[in-house]
């Protein structure tokens, strides 16, 4: 277990995030993993092979992106091993770690929204395009707030509590390796005729590695509605339970439908992508408008269940001292 380490980088990351000076100098972890998986999807992913060899094609891509986490993370661990005691050497390692983690800069990209919404319904739908995949030009004020918060919901799980598993699990390592299949799955795990088999194996990878944080999303979700006011961890249970498995994702609806319960509204629901309407049911039995107010409850659950989770991590850490 490496719970110092996830502790030190969840706290820094909560902080201080990542530096705008710092991304504008050598660009983020993410940007360079995209590099080289658009690399390999221009290479590789070739529609005029059958589709076992595309298959086994992107096996060999999850596979490769595996390796280079593995080494990347022990790299880096053992450069400042070699000449730092190992209680020194935590500090700079969870510092180039806290850039797999997003609790500052999810919090920041949906606070973004309710902001933009309470100047204009248009700076509303500009600032929640950044961070959904849906049509945005014509959604009502109800409407963006409700893509909002599944957007924080839906990224909780896989861009705070997944990767701070696998730190927690494997190291640094484990966290490049999540990010890695994470931004795979993003860029080519689509069911579309490209990428239906060349992104089957980043899909799947992504399915198995999400599985178990997505489901510890929602314990820290509940807990947090027990203490923020206007949200009920009891109805967060009932959602999820009964519509968690609404979803065509194995792993977002858990936190969605623990959101949608907590807050009393409707999530997800009909919905537009690149001109297509996609009907998608309900979930959740609350209001199905939803106000700017709703978004910033989320934003506040959000938080307390940041804190919660780091809590537990420091709460561990701590009795490993008595082991």
């Amino acid at each position: 277990m490496f719970l110092g380490l996830a502790l030190v980088a969840g706290a820094v990351e909560a902080g201080v995030g990542y530096p705008d000076v710092v991304y504008r100098a050598i660009g983020h972890p993410v940007t360079w993993l995209g590099r080289l998986i658009a690399w390999a999807d221009a290479r590789w992913n070739s529609q005029q092979d059958p589709p076992a060899q595309q298959r086994s094609q992107g096996i060999a891509l999850v596979v490769t992106l595996l390796a280079i986490s593995l080494f990347a993370g022990l790299l880096i661990s053992q450069f400042f091993h070699s000449f730092l005691p190992s209680f020194l050497a935590l500090v700079p390692i969870a510092i180039l770690t806290s850039s797999l983690l997003a609790q500052r800069s999810l919090y920041d990209h949906v606070d973004a929204v309710a902001a933009g919404l309470d100047q204009s319904l248009d700076r509303g739908r500009q600032a929640v395009s950044m961070i959904v995949g849906r049509d945005t030009g014509e959604l009502s004020e109800s409407d963006v707030c409700r893509a909002a918060i599944e957007s924080l919901a839906e990224s909780f799980s896989d861009g705070v509590v997944a990767p701070m598993f696998w730190l927690t699990v494997a190291g640094l390592s484990g966290g490049i390796a999540y990010k890695a299949v994470n931004t795979a799955d993003s860029m080519i795990g689509h069911k579309t005729e490209k990428y239906i088999d060349f992104g089957w194996a980043a899909a799947r990878t992504d399915d198995v590695l999400n599985w178990l944080p997505a489901r510890l999303s929602v314990l820290w979700l509940v807990l947090a509605a027990v203490v923020v006011p206007g949200t009920s961890p009891w109805r967060a249970l009932t959602v999820v339970r009964r519509d968690a498995r609404l979803h065509d994702s194995p792993n977002a609806g858990w936190p969605e439908a623990a959101m949608a319960g907590a807050l009393g509204v409707r999530l997800m629901g009909p919905r537009t992508y690149d001109g297509e309407p996609v009907n998608k049911g309900w979930m959740g039995d609350g209001r199905v408008f939803i106000r700017i107010s709703d978004v910033r409850t989320a934003l506040r659950l959000y938080r307390v269940a940041c804190g919660i989770q780091l809590g537990v991590l420091a709460i561990l850490f701590v009795l490993t001292f008595f082991w």
